[in-house]
C-alpha cells in the first residue's frame, strides 16, 4: 500500500511525461490510497484541461468517475491536528500535508514527484523513479 498524491494520480488517469511511470508504479503496487482532497484537486487538473479544449466535458466526466472508481474504500480523512503540525514543521502547503499525514497514520511511503515534499519529508516522501526501483 502506497499514499499517492493528486499528481501522481492525474498521471495515471491523464496523458503526460510522467504516465509511463504511474503505470509502472501502479503495476507493481495497485493499493493507492490517498486524503479525501485529492478529488477536488483531481477535478481542478480535468477542468484546465477542460478549459484548454484538451478533453471534452464527457471525457473528463468519464475520466474523473472511473478515477473516482479506482479508490472506493481507499480515501481517508486526515486529522487537522496532524495537517497543521506538519505545516508547521515545514514549508509545505497543508494540501501537500494531508498526504503525508495519511502516510505518517499508515506507516507507508508517499509517492510524489512534488520537489518541497521530497525535500522536507524525505523519509517518507519518495519520488515515482525511487520507488519503481525500490
Amino acid at each position: 500500500m502506497i499514499v499517492v498524491d493528486t499528481n501522481v494520480i492525474c498521471y495515471r488517469w491523464m496523458a503526460s511525461a510522467h504516465s509511463e511511470a504511474a503505470e509502472r508504479a501502479w503495476a507493481k503496487d495497485s493499493d493507492w490510497i490517498a486524503p479525501l482532497l485529492w478529488r477536488s484537486e483531481f477535478r481542478n487538473a480535468l477542468a484546465g484541461a477542460l478549459r484548454k479544449r484538451l478533453i471534452t466535458p464527457e471525457a473528463a466526466i468519464s475520466v474523473a468517475e472511473r478515477a473516482e472508481g479506482q479508490f472506493a474504500g481507499r480515501e481517508f480523512l486526515v486529522s487537522a491536528r496532524a495537517v497543521m503540525g506538519l505545516v508547521a514543521a515545514s514549508r509545505c502547503s497543508a494540501y501537500d500535508c494531508e498526504f503525508i499525514a495519511l502516510a505518517q497514520e499508515h506507516q507507508i511511503s508517499l509517492v510524489t514527484e512534488d520537489r518541497d515534499v521530497l525535500r522536507e519529508f524525505p523519509t517518507l516522501a519518495v519520488s515515482l523513479e525511487q520507488f519503481l526501483r525500490l
